[in-house]
């Protein structure tokens, strides 16, 4: 006979009980998670967004603009590489990066590990370009045309 719940023991020690699921149905619970990964394993997108955000304003905002879809849990992955470039190249860098690439409305998180690794171009000023003056270069139309003969009579 089944037991209506399953139960786990450590020794004699009655560690944890759960109600009885049907075939390849799960039962997780978020106590069974130590409480520094049961972000990760339950999926908490909301706890990746609030991360990314403590690294700048930008990094936040590129990270909410990766897990915007109808399956944020698909790309975690990507946020996960986005804090990880935190670590290595630091919050300041990696957020300018950031908003010069939300600027772009480019989201490749690869791309922008590249961005990283050449160094984000600072913007300038454009710089003028010498202008020659158009009347620098204006004659009289009598300078450029060859005088015209009158023809007469005789020419013809």
């Amino acid at each position: 006979m089944v037991s209506a719940a399953d139960t786990f023991y450590d020794g004699h020690t009655l560690v944890k009980t759960h109600a009885r699921k049907e075939a390849g149905g799960r039962s997780t619970d978020r106590h069974d998670f130590p409480v520094e990964k049961s972000a990760y394993a339950l999926r908490d997108v909301a706890f990746l967004e609030r991360q990314a955000y403590e690294h700048g304003d930008a990094v936040g905002r590129f990270a909410h603009a990766l897990l915007d879809s109808p399956l944020p849990w698909t790309r975690m992955r990507r946020v996960y590489a986005l804090l990880s470039l935190a670590k290595k190249y630091g919050d300041e860098r990696l957020a300018e990066t950031c908003a010069v690439a939300l600027d772009a409305d480019m989201l490749d998180v690869e791309r922008l590990k590249r961005m990283l690794e050449r160094g984000v171009p600072t913007a300038t000023a454009p710089t003028t370009s010498r202008v020659i003056p158009l009347s620098r270069y204006l004659r009289p139309a009598t300078q450029y045309a060859l005088p015209f003969s009158k023809k007469t009579g005789e020419d013809q």
